[in-house]
């Protein structure tokens, strides 16, 4: 059993930065793949960003990529979103997921956080 914690959002400014935790339990966390996506009120959630078990190949959402950076520490544990230049249009709920196998898309992942907010002012 694998269980996420997400942590790390917040309120920012648009061009500002945030960086999202993701704990992860259990003794597997290099076998799997991790993502993190987000859902914005009224809207689907969405792919933002993955990582793979060894943390040598990472992918991006078009919408995101150069501004945000997966990263994972395998001392922790943790899984890492670094932020920068946000958006209005980033605003959303962020939720970490994992699964053994890499994907895009929502039913690639068995295993998910519980999210955490994040709002970016204009």
């Amino acid at each position: 059993q694998v269980q996420l914690v997400e942590s790390g959002g917040g309120l920012v400014q648009a061009g500002g930065s945030l960086r999202l935790s993701c704990a992860v339990s259990g003794r597997t966390f290099s076998k799997h793949f991790m993502g993190w996506f987000r859902q914005a009120p009224g809207k689907e959630r969405e792919f933002v960003a993955r990582i793979s078990g060894s943390g040598d190949s990472t992918y991006y959402a078009d919408s995101v990529k150069g501004r945000f950076t997966i990263s994972r520490d395998f001392a922790k544990n943790t899984v890492f979103l670094q932020m920068n230049s946000l958006k209005p249009e980033d605003t959303a709920v962020y939720y970490c997921a994992a699964d053994r196998y890499p994907g895009v898309g929502v039913n690639n992942y068995v295993y998910w956080g519980q999210g955490t907010q994040v709002t970016v002012s204009s």
